[in-house]
């Protein structure tokens, strides 16, 4: 029988998910202010735009090797892991706020912050299922999701806003007191949860190794994590929004193809959180397949309005994303589910920076609205590979004796 999905208010009132949001908030808005406060930095000490850029850029590659280090999650307890993650970042921006310090040092320094990040989101991915159980997790799920979506929206003018009251300085000041609050409430607002499995013995390349190899033997979790890496085709339009914008007329358009994908992920990530499980699951594969899609028209060239309308649009069923990550970690084993989410990571970081990357070298030859048409292509071919994979993985297996003729009676 259909049942309706928790509403938020059921989830808010789980008290360990509270706290765990009210850091998620607090570490989304810390990451953001970082990186508006050292580009900001960067850009005043050497009057370079370039420099300025390839600072902001540094702070994404850390989470390559931070996602490998998800198995941490599953060495030490997740409370732990959580704490400490903020606990070096507060103490590594309040360093990066210390005035002179030079700013190569500075951006090493954020390097590390980000690598951080890794564990840090292993943890709390691992953890959900612990606080929230099968039937509140996607709710849950959405929540962080919609979150930090809107912290994306909002980052960046919120983040120069700050740096422009309180100068760069005071505005790491203020970054470093957002992960030291984050810690508190993670340290007194969670429960322990012990390491309950040997990994804690396991070297950690082994342990690495090990998640990888789950992963690949694994169809469901195979296929889960092959439906998320086709991010790296509907993210090529935001990769592609300033040469698109330009391609269009004008610097006036850019804002809006930027805030298309966000706001969408937002809208389709609070009506898919009310969908029944049984439909999520249902749509699942239609949704991949329809991120990239309906991106195609863009490659028409049709008015602004319509490209941000399909932007959008791709961008609502891009929120299919919190159901494969409530199944990916669902179908985790608990002992591994730190690792196994820390491979879907570095995974994802790698699928967006390739795709990012292709669709540039691909603008050398073609328009950029074709290069977004061309993935939109690949991206849905893609999608439909591994929609179909996980509907298969998905079925419960059937026995041999099923359907089996009964012996005859004695």
């Amino acid at each position: 029988m259909t049942t309706t999905a928790p509403s938020f208010r059921n989830v808010f009132g789980v008290g360990e998910f509270r706290a765990l949001w009210v850091a998620h908030v607090l570490s989304v808005a810390g990451d953001q202010l970082a990186r508006v406060a050292l580009t900001v930095l960067v850009f005043d000490r050497t009057e370079s735009a370039g420099w300025a850029a390839g600072t902001y850029a540094l702070t994404y590659l850390p989470d390559l090797l931070g996602g490998a280090l998800g198995g941490l999650a599953d060495r030490f307890p997740r409370r732990a892991v959580l704490v400490v993650a903020d606990v070096l970042r507060a103490l590594l921006v309040a360093v990066m706020a210390v005035p002179g310090l030079p700013w190569p040092i500075a951006a090493g320094l954020l390097a590390v912050v980000q690598l951080a990040a890794g564990p840090f989101q292993a943890a709390r991915q691992a953890v959900l299922p612990d606080l929230l159980g099968e039937e509140k997790l996607p709710t849950g799920q959405a929540i962080l999701s919609s979150t930090y979506q809107v912290a994306l929206v909002v980052g960046f003018g919120a983040g120069a806003a700050v740096v422009t009251w309180l100068g760069v300085a005071g505005a790491l000041w203020v970054d470093a007191a957002t992960f030291a609050v984050s810690a508190i409430a993670l340290r007194w607002g969670l429960q322990r949860y012990p390491v309950t499995s040997v990994t804690e013995r396991v070297p950690q390349w082994a342990s690495l190794v090990a998640g990888c190899r789950l992963v690949v033997r694994d169809g469901k979790l195979r296929s889960l994590l092959a439906i998320a890496c086709c991010c790296g085709f509907y993210v090529v339009p935001e990769g592609l929004a300033v040469p698109v914008a330009a391609q269009l007329g004008g610097t006036g358009a850019l804002g809006w193809l930027l805030v298309a994908n966000p706001v969408g992920t937002v809208l389709g990530a609070l009506l898919i959180s009310r969908l029944p499980r049984t439909w999520q699951l249902r749509w699942l594969g239609p949704l991949a397949v329809a991120s990239s899609l309906v991106l195609l028209p863009t490659g028409w060239t049709p008015a602004l309005p319509v490209i941000v309308a399909l932007w959008t649009v791709s961008g609502a069923c891009s929120a299919h994303d919190l159901i494969t990550q409530v199944q990916y970690s669902l179908a985790a084993p608990a002992g591994q589910r730190g690792q196994v989410i820390g491979v879907a990571i570095a995974a994802l970081r790698a699928a967006q920076g390739i795709g990012i990357i292709a669709a540039g070298a691909l603008t050398q030859v073609f328009a950029p609205t074709s290069v977004v048409a061309i993935a939109a292509i690949a991206g849905a071919g893609c999608a439909a590979v591994a929609g179909t994979a996980w509907a298969r993985a998905a079925q419960p297996r059937r026995s041999p004796l099923d359907g089996a003729t009964p012996p005859p009676a004695q």
